[in-house]
């Protein structure tokens, strides 16, 4: 079987339902949430990329009132992990295979060197001009 990249692929997928490190049951639970309600459909565009974008503004945002106005770090964690479901679900509306993604992206910027800019070190790809 290929890697699970749908709602459909992942809700086949049984997990846990409690923390255990798992990327499974993450991307499961996300797809189950997804398929609950479903965002695949026109009506409810959960799988419009750009009302996508725009809800995980409004949750960065969110997140950047916890930090800046010195909310409980419970707060903070909260909306980090509202971001983080955000970013699961959009691999599903787009059919990507994050977890590999991820890896692959990780493997090229571990051989970056850092360099620093006006407001801290930056270890991205960008010339000086």
């Amino acid at each position: 079987m290929a890697r699970p990249v749908s709602v459909n692929d992942w809700i086949e997928i049984e997990a846990q339902d409690s923390p255990d490190g798992s990327w499974l049951t993450m991307m499961s639970r996300v797809a189950a949430f997804h398929h609950k309600h479903a965002f695949a459909s026109e009506e409810n565009h959960g799988h419009d990329m750009g009302y996508r974008v725009a809800l995980t503004v409004e949750e960065l945002g969110e997140f950047a009132a916890a930090i800046t106005k010195g909310k409980p770090d419970e707060e903070a964690a909260e909306e980090l992990a509202d971001l983080l479901i955000l970013i699961l679900g959009h691999s599903l509306a787009m059919e990507v295979d994050l977890e590999t993604e991820f890896h692959r992206k990780m493997d090229r910027i571990m051989l970056r060197e850092a360099r620093w800019g006006k407001l801290g070190i930056r270890v991205t790809e960008y010339s000086d001009e």
